[in-house]
């Protein structure tokens, strides 16, 4: 540890992109443990507006390009010219260029092992995600390819692409991060010799003074929560998007589409059983508040490109469709930040309701609802030349049977390969996180975080659960019926540098596990 903190008192800045993205607990992982976590502990203790719309472009990309990139593998820019590994570049100068692109491989190697490694898995002949204990130790876990960023006029572009080969000792291993895996046997399928699988995020965007276009593959994270957004969430599966995000004084307004998919990556339905994802945001940011309105549209076997107007609301547009094909949300969350030092935040989810009487009453079925509230509090130190920002989140959110899901198995679910696109705990289930963390220098990372989880067991309690028939809109619902708590308690460390990385993180009590990983960027 002590060569690690000498090595963080020298480095440097960590790699550049143009887009401030959502976390990567589960692949595709830079160096930094939690870029989103400080992201949101600079919101909580700056003094600009708040906006919470991710991904979202990051406008200093550019003016620090030459610093943050300038070490790369390969660079160039049309100021400075080429370089290899920051050789002849020089210092950065005042002049802008016009054209820059820098490439580094990256990857790393990964442990992971535990109870549940690979614990969602399908079951049935209707697609139904279950939760399972699968016993799996990922060992070795070996990651890498090219990680390619830059811009050119008024476009820029990043890309993280690379290709996993990893050793599992369950005989039938499942996928860890909800995306295909393929296994590859031995001739005499013996057993399982490696299991290989390919991953990428990418943006490829236009800007123009107010507005942004951007082509990509990532995962929408709409709200002021950290873990527990309702409408859509950063720990959802990624998919490929078209988002549209404009400013116009102090109202952000951002559309986009979204292209999911039902069955496995395998699966000849996906040929025919389409599901489209639209989305409209509104936020209002005045002073220290932040008011926001998220709506979405899911279309099956159906495709309405006019959708994608973000003056067209598509709670009144659902009506134009069967209600079978079609299915929708809306969410209001409202943020206030306090003396710079405390957020505190919340969001109510609608999903479906035949009357406000039958939210009142929710008793039944025709009241669909979600309601997340949380604070985030943090201050930034210094210590004899040093910098320490230090902080904490707490979140409650409370998920009633059959939100995200719709009339029919595998139609309108507002759902991607059978994860919420929302919260993470999916339809009838309570969460409670609290993490208190820190951070030395930009490089030393330290966490402890507390989750309490309860998750009922009864039928409502999965996306694709469904209540067929004329009569399913008085059928009564359970909230946390059969449910147990389960108490996780995960310490993590880790060094963030220049050049490499490594992160150790333990969950206790409750669904044992361990991870460790090594990375590097060059």
């Amino acid at each position: 540890m002590s060569c690690f903190l000498l090595v963080a008192g020298v480095s440097e800045s960590l790699a550049a992109s143009p887009v401030i993205e959502p976390e990567r607990t589960r692949n595709l992982r830079t160096l930094e443990t939690a870029p989103m976590l400080f992201e949101y502990h600079r919101q909580t203790t700056g003094n600009e507006r708040q906006y919470f719309t991710y991904p979202r472009r990051d406008t200093t990309f550019r003016k620090n390009f030459a610093k943050t990139e300038g070490d790369a593998l390969l660079y160039y820019d049309n100021v400075r010219g080429a370089g290899v590994l920051g050789n002849g570049l020089g210092s950065p100068d005042s002049v802008n260029p016009r054209f820059g692109i820098a490439a580094s491989i990256i990857g790393g190697i990964d442990y992971r092992g535990g109870e549940s490694v690979g614990d969602q898995v399908w079951t049935g002949r209707d697609y139904r995600y279950e939760k399972k204990s699968i016993a799996d130790t990922i060992w070795p876990g070996i990651d890498g390819g090219i990680y390619l960023r830059g811009f050119i006029d008024s476009v820029d572009f990043v890309l993280d692409a690379r290709i996993y080969d990893e050793g599992h000792s369950a005989k039938n291993p499942r996928s860890y991060d909800g995306e295909f895996l393929e296994v590859q046997r031995e001739e005499n399928n013996s057993g399982v010799e490696y299991t290989s699988y390919a991953r990428y995020r990418t943006h490829f965007a236009f800007n123009y003074d107010w507005l942004r276009l951007d082509f990509g593959r990532d995962v929408m994270h709409w709200g002021p929560g950290y873990y527990n957004n309702l409408s859509l969430n950063q720990f959802a599966v990624p998919y490929n998007m078209l988002s549209l995000d404009m400013m116009i004084g102090p109202l952000r307004v951002m559309s986009f589409y979204g292209d999911l998919r039902i069955y496995g990556s395998f699966d000849m339905k996906n040929r025919d059983e389409t599901r489209n994802l639209f989305g409209h945001r509104y936020e209002l940011a005045v002073g220290n508040a932040t008011f926001g309105i998220s709506e979405l549209q899911i279309l099956y076997k159906n495709m309405k490109p006019w959708l994608f107007v973000p003056t067209a609301p598509l709670f009144m547009e659902k009506g134009n469709y069967s209600e079978s094909s079609n299915n929708g949300s809306l969410s209001f969350d409202f943020n206030y930040r306090l003396f710079n030092t405390v957020r505190l935040y919340t969001e109510f989810f609608l999903d479906d309701m035949e009357s406000p009487i039958s939210l009142i009453k929710n008793d039944n079925i025709e009241a669909k609802w979600a309601w997340m509230a949380g604070f985030q509090a943090g201050h930034d130190f210094y210590y004899k030349g040093h910098k320490i920002e230090a902080g904490t989140i707490f979140e409650y959110a409370r998920v009633e049977p059959y939100v995200y899901s719709h009339f029919e198995k595998n139609t309108a679910q507002i759902a991607h390969l059978g994860f919420p696109l929302g919260n993470q705990g999916g339809p009838n289930s309570r969460t409670i996180d609290w993490n208190v963390f820190a951070r030395l220098d930009g490089h030393i990372f330290a966490s402890v975080r507390q989750t309490w989880f309860w998750k009922g067991t009864d039928y409502g309690s999965a996306v694709n659960d469904t209540t067929p028939g004329s009569n399913h809109m008085k059928l009564p619902k359970h909230y946390l019926k059969g449910a147990k708590l389960q108490y996780m308690l995960t310490p993590a460390i880790s060094y963030e540098g220049q050049r490499f990385s490594f992160l150790g993180e333990l969950t206790l009590i409750d669904d044992k596990k361990a991870y460790i990983r090594a990375g590097f960027k060059w």
